[in-house]
């Protein structure tokens, strides 16, 4: 997750601190800034409308290919409270954020997190969203800031936590039923990244990508032989696209499995791809965690069974 620009950008921040500025002079309320849709997507659902949200990566961008904006400093020096994923989700830049920000992944359990092979180097996976218990863990981890920073707001949070949880709870039986409608051994996840190990772990889907744990890797053409042989000996029946990869990724997969004898589905285009590294775009399904899982489940669902 190379971020150069961002990181040269927040570093910054270092030297800036969090001395008064313009930024700061005439704000209106508690600035709460996130670096991602999915802790933007917490902090709505803990406090509503009570604090202004920033967010650095808009939703639909790509966090491994994000290029830094100029404005990104000044909604992190703005911010009553900063949060950010951790597990190295933000690359190189973590070491400035921990500065200053607070990290919804401090204190999983060690055996919780998951690890992936990257390029020959044992990595973190930092796709914890896709663990609902996970997820929880990190709402309670944003809750317990959010109280800090509005406590006279404590009541309010603490039952929009409990209220969240239980939509967890149901999500998360909802989508172990559903996936188990798939036949075993018509239960295979092809995705261009490997972002789904907790998915995969959740609901008992195994899951095969070319790529890495990031976008911007390159393909090895081991992994792409090894990936094409999988399909056609498994007799796959569709692959998916992802909302913030290239579905040219796929399509080359498709067109190695026909020459194989083999003729698998692509899963892509408007509405048809799936959910990984990011919510959708404000106003769009799946702008919210709930509904973009529970797109995910059901596009899996109806191209697998």
């Amino acid at each position: 997750m190379k971020k150069i620009g961002l990181l040269l950008l927040l570093s910054l921040l270092l030297v800036v601190g969090c001395s008064t500025n313009e930024a700061d002079l005439g704000k209106q309320g508690k600035v709460v800034t996130v670096t991602t849709s999915f802790i933007e997507d917490m902090v709505t659902q803990l406090v509503g409308d009570a604090v202004e949200i920033e967010l650095i990566i808009p939703a639909g961008e790509d966090p491994h290919l994000y290029i830094a904006k100029p404005g990104d400093l000044e909604k992190i020096n703005r911010a009553d409270l900063l949060l950010y994923h951790g597990l190295h989700f933000e690359g190189k830049m973590e070491d400035v954020l921990s500065t200053k920000g607070h990290a919804v992944t401090e204190g999983f359990p060690p055996e919780r997190v998951g690890t992936m092979d990257d390029e020959g180097e044992i990595v973190i996976d930092p796709h914890f969203w896709f663990d609902l218990d996970l997820y929880q863990l990190a709402m309670k981890k944003a809750a317990e800031h959010l109280i800090q920073l509005l406590p006279e707001q404590e009541d309010m949070i603490k039952n929009n936590l409990d209220d969240y949880a239980l939509e967890l709870t149901k999500l998360n039986e909802e989508g172990v039923k559903l996936i188990s409608q798939v036949p075993e051994e018509s239960r295979y996840l092809i995705t261009p990244h490997d972002a789904f190990l907790y998915f995969s772990r959740s609901f008992s889907i195994p899951v095969l990508a070319p790529q890495g744990v990031s976008t911007d890797s390159e393909v090895a053409t081991k992994d792409i032989h090894e990936t094409v042989n999988f399909i056609v000996e498994k007799k796959v029946k569709a692959i998916f696209a992802e909302s913030t990869t290239d579905p040219a990724r796929m399509e080359k997969l498709k067109e190695a499995c026909k020459a194989k004898g083999f003729d698998v589905k692509v899963v892509k285009g408007e509405g048809q791809e799936l959910f990984s590294d990011s919510l959708a775009p404000k106003g769009q399904y799946g702008d919210t965690f709930l509904d973009m899982l529970r797109h995910n489940i059901t596009l899996i669902v109806e191209n697998l069974k």
